[in-house]
This record gives C-alpha cells, structure tokens and sequence, in this order.
C-alpha cells in the first residue's frame, strides 16, 4: 500500500518552515483508496515569492485548520504504507518536523519519484515534476498546488510501476510490509485478488518472487495454488507469504509480461524457460515445377522463409486446414499446397508480423486506457499504458511511456500464436524506420 503526497510550505530557513497545503492519495498499486486534501494554517507568514508559486496567500489560510487539527488524519490515511513523492527527502523532513513539534514521532518508509525516474527513465532531459511528466504525455494541472503535485506524481508512480520490469520497487515494498510468518488469516488474501486478467507474483517472507503466473482470472489461479496436491506445490505453499499483482487489461500483455519477467527474475518455482518454445513452422518455398508453396516442418529443417511457427505439429496442421478453408482451396497434401503467389502473399500478410513496424492496441487496465504493444521490423520492442491519443501519435512521447523489452523469437512466437486465435482492439501501421 502507498500513500502518494505532495505538500507545499511557507518556505523559509531550514526547519522552520510550515506546512500551508497538504494532499494525500493512498494508492493500493491499482487505484486510490482514499484521499485526504486540506490547506493548513501554518500560523506564520508566507514568503513572497511561495506566494507568487503557488498562489495560497495569508489571508486563504486564517481558517484553515493547523496541523495539530489534521494530524490524526494524515496518521490514519499513512498507516502501514510507504509514502511516495517526487523528491520524497522534502516531504518526508517537513512531516516528521510538525509532528515533532507536537511530540510525536512519525516515522514511515518512504520512495522517492526522482530516483525511481533516474534509474527507469535514464534518458530523460529534466526530472522536475513539471519537466518530466510533460515529456511523458501525461496531463496535470493545478501545477504547485497540493493536489494537481500529488496527483501527477500519482500518475508518474503508475508509469514507474509499469517500467519496472525487474520489480525492483515492488519487492523493496514487500520487504517493508512483510514482518515475521503470515497468519492463515492473511494467507486468506487471496479474497481480495481481482478477477480480472494480469500477471501475479508469489513472495516469500524476504519478499523476494519465487513464482510468477499469468492467468485471466487471477484470483481463480491463485487460489488453485493453495488448494494444489503433490510435493511441489505442498513446498510452494509453505514458502507463499504474500500474494501481489498486476493488472494489465488485455490478455496478450500478461503473455508478454510474464515471459520477459519470468526471463529477468528466474523464480525458484517456475519452471525453467525452453530456449525455444516452438517446435514447427509453416515456411515458404519453391518445389520443382518453380511454384511458391506452404509446408509444414520441424524448425531445425528449415532455411526457406518463415510464415509462422507453432508448438506442434497438430497446431500447424490445424492452421494449414484453415487457410485452405478460408481461400477455398483444394490441396492433395496439408504438407505441400500449391497457392498463387498472391494468395500466398497475402497470408503472410494477414498472419504474420515479420519485418513489420506496427502499434498493436489492446484495452488497458481500466476504463479509458489502452495497451500499445510497439513492433519495429517484426520485432517485439516493448509495451505501455496511455490515456490520451497524442502520447502515441507522437513518437518521442510513445518511445517514453514504453518500457523497453528485448523481443526474440519466442515474443514473436508468442504474439503471431495470439493474433491468430484472437482479434486486437486496433493496428496502426508505422512509418519504415520509425525511431
């Protein structure tokens, strides 16, 4: 759990300064669970030029409540979570300096946006709020107040979630929250999983991944791992101590997901990763009257052109059936069909992704957000969440909001597999040598 602020101050000598507004979003790593927003009469004047910042005057906060009225609150909205802001070092001092003035020790564990967006987005120009966000497509407003602060640091957090592949933040927080053994009560969180599509992680006790899943209904899943018989998932029981997820939206998205997490974490229960996870191919090639004709092979027999490839042979030969019903065409031989060239062409253009540079669109992880799943000539390049239209219309911004993954022959497996069973809300070809 989060609790994601922003505060703004009198301004003044070091320690001495006072609190005038403060904003609190607590965030459960999908959406906020409770806000607190209030201005607050620090009972001493504002420097001028704070005044000029932000616009929050002396004569705004004569009654506005002092800290000691909003404390217990922002106690209770940070209970048992780690408090996020950008440039959290601030924050944190100015909270923990009005407690202390009240007597009280407050103490929290804190990320700060600025060192998470140093390490996930290196090649930023700025990492100021205002900078860094507008250089990621992301709308704010009421820039230097509270709120509108919190509230693109929110959607920054968000952002920085999705990047971090490696879960580097997610298992630091973990380590945070988890002290001692679970009781069966809390193993009981399961309840609280969604029934919505995504990826999940299964920790230990150090909060470090030993499992990483996909499934379209998570809580469903999980659930069959704490009901699952057999000496392996007895083990993987006893090792579960906390149960966290991540929504993605589209099913595609959690496919691609899991493979590239699973290859970056290595968890201890997982089974280790096939080199190849496909064994056959639908290939291209000339027979010995010179006509371009589709056979199905083993992988390592082949050198011709590639349509697509399968994990088994049934697969293909399934797929063969259905491209021969589809151009209504009559073949002798599932193995060996004569097509016009024409026909040919355009199955490779309805079915495979090879040299192409495209922008799958999946739906997102909630109501008016979308997936872009970005393809450069045929490969996988990685894949992030927008809102608004222009983020990927402009390419600067779009390679900004994607966090980069290293496609292979097993991503491109992966994603011609989905596309061939199901359709994806949108494509939108890109310009050749789009960078």
């Amino acid at each position: 759990m989060y609790a994601v602020l922003d505060i703004e101050t009198t301004g003044g000598k070091f320690n001495e300064e006072g609190i005038t507004e403060i904003a609190i979003h607590k965030f459960d790593g999908h959406q906020v669970v409770d806000t607190f927003i209030s201005l607050v009469n620090p009972e001493k004047e504002i420097q001028p030029f704070v005044i000029k910042l932000t616009g929050i005057n002396n004569k705004m906060l004569k009654t506005a409540p002092k800290f000691h009225e909003v404390a217990k609150r922002v106690v209770e909205i940070t209970q048992d979570t780690v408090l996020i802001a950008h440039n959290a070092q601030f924050d944190y001092r100015i909270l923990r300096t009005e407690f202390r003035r009240l007597g009280f020790n407050f103490e929290r564990k804190t990320l700060c946006t600025v060192e998470l967006s140093e390490k996930l987005l290196p090649e930023a120009e700025s990492y100021s709020l205002g900078k860094l966000v507008r250089s990621l497509g992301i709308a704010v407003s009421d820039r230097h107040r509270a709120n509108g602060d919190a509230l693109a640091t929110l959607k920054l957090f968000k952002l920085l979630l999705a990047k971090d592949s490696d879960k580097s933040i997610l298992k630091e927080v973990v380590r945070a929250e988890t002290l001692g053994e679970l009781s069966s009560r809390q193993l009981a969180i399961v309840e609280s999983l969604p029934t919505e599509t995504g990826v999940y992680y299964l920790h230990n006790k150090d909060g470090d991944i030993i499992y990483i899943g996909k499934s379209k209904n998570i809580k469903k899943r999980v659930n069959q791992h704490f009901t699952s018989g057999g000496d392996k998932a007895r083990k993987l029981q006893k090792g579960i101590k906390k149960v966290s997820f991540e929504k993605t939206g589209s099913e595609l998205v959690a496919i691609l997901k899991e493979y590239e997490e699973l290859k970056r974490n290595k968890p201890r229960f997982n089974q280790r990763q096939k080199k190849r996870l496909f064994t056959h191919c639908i290939h291209q090639k000339l027979n010995e009257k010179g006509v371009k004709v589709l056979e199905i092979s083993p992988v390592n027999d082949v050198n011709e052109a590639v349509l697509t490839t399968f994990s088994n042979r049934e697969g293909a030969k399934s797929f063969l059936s259905k491209i021969n019903s589809h151009f209504q065409l009559t073949a002798t031989r599932i193995e060996n069909n004569n097509l016009h060239n024409e026909k040919i062409a355009q199955i490779f253009e309805k079915y495979s992704i090879t040299g192409k540079n495209m922008l799958l669109v999946e739906k997102g992880r909630e109501v008016g957000e979308y997936t872009a799943i970005l393809l450069k000539n045929g490969e996988f390049k990685g894949l992030g969440f927008y809102d608004l239209n222009h983020q990927i219309n402009n390419i600067h911004i779009l390679e900004s909001i994607i966090t980069p993954m290293k496609g292979d022959a097993n991503t491109k497996h992966l994603i011609e597999t989905y596309l061939r069973k199901n359709r994806v809300h949108k494509i939108i070809s890109l310009e050749p040598g789009t960078d």
